[in-house]
Parts: structure tokens; C-alpha cells; sequence
């Protein structure tokens, strides 16, 4: 099982989402629950065109996350 940290951004239009372990795999929708449905699934189409391709799997990096708040 290999687990990755997503990024979701509020936008203009909606959300976007990326994962910085997997380049290129991102996704973007109106609401944020449509965007991690669909980054979900593009994390595992991702993982299926680099199985396919004979590429490795890369792992998540010792990425650390942290919320900080500034007035």
C-alpha cells in the first residue's frame, strides 16, 4: 500500500489537487469532495501507466505537513 500527501488548493472555480510524489497527477473540480474523488482515481491511474511503462513506484518522501497561521 503506498500512501501520498495530497494538495488541495481552493481556486477561483473551485479545488485543485496535486501530489508531489507523483508529477503530473493532478485534478480540479467545483467542490472539494469532487476534487479528492477525482484525484483518487488519478493517483491510481497514474500508478497503473507507471506499472505499465515498468517504471517504479515511487514512495512518499520523510515530507513533513504543517498548518501555519498568521495574523
Amino acid at each position: 500500500m503506498h500512501r501520498y500527501i495530497v494538495l488541495i488548493e481552493k481556486t477561483e472555480d473551485g479545488y485543485s489537487a496535486s501530489v508531489p510524489a507523483l508529477p503530473g497527477c493532478v485534478a480540479m473540480a467545483d467542490t472539494k469532495k469532487e476534487t479528492e474523488e477525482l484525484i483518487y482515481q488519478a493517483i491510481l491511474f497514474h500508478i497503473e501507466g507507471m506499472k505499465e511503462e515498468g517504471m517504479e513506484i515511487p514512495e512518499e518522501s520523510d515530507t513533513e505537513v504543517e498548518t501555519m497561521v498568521f495574523a
